[in-house]
């Protein structure tokens, strides 16, 4: 776009071709507002910057104030009917967009030029309050160099560079200023929280697990490649089958839903809650980035310690081990614990707190009631295990796992279990609860994740919406307590052992679905590329968006630990050094040769014991130059060297018009 403006400038004139280019910067500006502005918005903008490119390359004057005025007027007005207010982000947005647009049409002065150019500068800002990826960074950037380019333009007063010349320049002026942007990062006192997270709006389409489950609910998740969060240990990890990734525990069912009972603890009461927990086996010590979105619980591996602080956030733990917080949805949250697979929770639980877990609803699912008496009556006879093996295993023989299951009545157990045979994770842990109930077991629907994708670039686990699944829990007295149970396992163990995607029948390998299919193969290049991409979104995710006042210090300290050592600061002193004398060296290479050849001559005139003046002309250097003791011959070439000098740098030169740098490069060498 930008060469195609360059070539359609070309035989316009210098004040045409200027504006064009402005024009070109306020697009790129206000194009990517497009998308959440309203469509009259839009349609009006575009119409204006089509009015305003009409009138700079048809030679026209500007609409007068009397027209400009009353259409500035109706838009405004557009605006608070459309919000209802002139404040807050979208109506501020859309009004800034608007008075871009017009400001365009009403250009009279030097000045206002440069209002156009810092009113989009200060536009630019907002796209941070939709979008803080690092694609809609490097958009910035761009329009940044563009926007530079067109404010140099008006500066120069003389013959203008190519475009090309001038974006060069204005790429050199913002690496000049990124590295001060840099250190005003990294060192600048963080505020609370993300710079650019609004509360309340940044969260606010974002799926997510819910506190309920009703058949088919997990299904739009399970279709969702949404990053829920992403986990990384700090030593070895468990197996991928041992990935259970603790939210809701559901004990509350009315027939159609199961939904949370669970009561937040008192200190005293995590206190006596902790002690009904056994840890045994390894350990396994995690940190997890919880992205933002409909947030109410902790995902914690199982079974993780409690997490007593996060900052900004105000976590607390309930009597069925669930881990909630406190925080807004538009921010990341961070914490750590340490998970121990291996454990062995409440078997000390008084019959009337048991009764919890074994209500049923009324005059729902007889089928399933007669089957969980010859459940019960198994139970009876050969002990808990072997009723619970002889479900599960009925489960593996006889059901199917899929995404597309049948739509259930009044009496969904029954039909699940004895018509459909066809399910999801929830139809499969809901009715397996149900079961267990029924033949006397205590019981309960565990919602969260189970498993998550390594990246082997960087080390982290990321859990996606489709990784949603739902387990069980059976309480098994005093000896074992609550122990999970997977029915979902017994019939696609394949979904525990690897993903969704990879359990669920494959597309045959072509088209899009193939190329899909190529980008979870963790062998293929495909994949790498996509560890790469998600690589960089997460250290961009971890040091760019959630650098907060907490990670500033932490890092802070640790660099000033790192500069203790003189060893690592003499190697970034050397980088420091060797940057330099590139940047040197560089510099050099592009200067101007002209420029080039007139320092080399003043170094040989100093030899000579002839210093030029700061504010001294090729003219008078040259009068200076016929005063030296030198044979005739090389004053002659001295004196046409500034000649043809002054006629390159100050004017158009009449002779050795071929090639008049050679010239001068020949009577350089000709004065020395």
């Amino acid at each position: 776009m930008i060469a195609g403006i360059a070539r359609l400038a070309g035989p316009l004139t210098r004040d045409k071709s200027d504006t064009l280019l402005l024009l070109l910067a306020s697009v790129l500006v206000l194009l990517p507002h497009f998308g959440h502005l309203p469509l009259w918005t839009s349609a009006t903008i575009c119409l204006s910057l089509l009015w305003r490119a009409a009138v700079t390359l048809r030679g026209s004057r500007l609409p007068p104030l009397w027209l400009l005025l009353p259409v500035s007027v109706l838009a405004m007005g557009g605006v608070y009917l459309n919000f209802h207010t002139l404040l807050g982000r979208e109506a501020g947005v859309t009004m800034l967009s608007l008075l871009l647009t017009f400001k365009l049409l009403e250009m009279h002065a030097r000045r206002d030029l440069f209002v156009v150019i810092f009113l989009s500068f200060f536009l630019l800002l907002t796209n941070f309050f939709y979008s803080q990826s690092i694609a809609t960074a490097a958009v910035m950037v761009v329009t940044i160099i563009v926007l530079l380019a067109a404010q140099i333009t008006f500066q120069y007063t003389g013959h203008v560079p190519p475009l090309a010349t001038r974006l060069k320049l204005a790429g050199r002026v913002f690496l000049v200023a990124a590295p001060l942007g840099v250190l005003l990062f990294i060192g600048f006192p963080r505020i609370q929280g993300p710079l650019w997270g609004l509360p309340g709006d940044a969260g606010g389409g974002k799926s997510g697990m819910s506190d309920s489950m009703s058949p088919g609910s997990m299904t739009s998740l399970a279709l969702s490649e949404e990053v829920a969060f992403r986990a990384k240990f700090s030593g070895a990890a468990p197996l991928q089958q041992q990935l259970y990734w603790r939210g809701p525990v559901l004990s509350r069912y009315d027939g159609r839903t199961w939904s949370r009972i669970g009561e937040l603890q008192s200190p005293r009461q995590l206190a006596l809650l902790q002690r009904q927990i056994a840890y045994a086996g390894p350990s396994y010590p995690y940190e997890v980035t919880l992205e933002p979105g409909r947030r109410q619980f902790l995902f914690m591996l199982e079974l993780s310690e409690p997490v007593f602080r996060i900052e900004e956030a105000s976590p607390s733990y309930t009597s069925e081990l669930e881990q909630l917080v406190q925080a807004a949805s538009d921010k990341r949250l961070r914490y750590d614990s340490v998970a121990h697979p291996a454990y062995v929770a409440q078997t000390q639980l008084a019959p009337e707190t048991l009764q919890t877990w074994l209500q049923l609803p009324q005059g729902f699912n007889p089928r399933t009631l007669r089957y969980a008496a010859q459940i019960q009556a198994l139970r009876e006879e050969k002990g808990d295990a072997a009723a619970i093996a002889a479900v599960l295993s009925n489960f593996r023989d006889h059901f199917e796992y899929t995404l597309e299951p049948d739509r259930l009545g009044r009496d969904g157990v029954d039909e699940f279990l004895f018509d459909t045979r066809k399910g999801f994770c929830e139809h499969f842990s809901g009715a397996f609860v149900y079961l267990m109930r029924a033949a006397g077991l205590p019981a309960r629907v565990v919602n969260g994740y189970q498993g998550g994708e390594f990246n082997p670039v960087d080390g982290y686990y990321t859990i996606r919406q489709s990784d949603a699944h739902a387990w069980s829990e059976v309480w098994l007295g005093d000896k074992r307590g609550w122990t999970r149970f997977d029915p979902t396992a017994a019939v696609a163990p394949e979904r525990i052992r690897s993903s969704l995607s990879q359990t669920l029948p494959q597309a045959a390998p072509f088209g899009l679905q193939g190329l899909a299919n190529l980008a979870r193969d963790q062998g293929s290049w495909l994949a790498k590329l996509r560890f790469g991409i998600s690589a960089v979104n997460n250290a961009w995710n971890q040091w760019i968006l959630d650098y907060n006042p907490n990670r500033q210090e932490n890092f802070l300290k640790e660099l000033a630990t790192a500069f203790g050592d003189w060893r690592l600061l003499a190697a970034l002193v050397a980088c420091a050094v060797l940057a330099w004398l590139a940047r040197q060296r560089w510099t050099w290479r592009v200067r101007d040769p002209v420029d080039t050849a007139y320092l080399a001559f003043c170094r040989q005139l100093a030899r000579h014991g002839l210093s030029k003046a700061p504010d001294e002309g090729p003219l008078g250097l040259s009068q200076r130059v016929r005063q030296l003791n030198l044979p005739r011959e090389k004053i002659a070439a001295m004196t046409a060297f500034l000649e043809l000098y002054g006629a390159l740098k100050y004017g158009a030169p009449s002779a050795h018009k071929d090639n008049p740098v050679a010239r001068l490069k020949s009577l350089l060498k000709q004065s020395r």
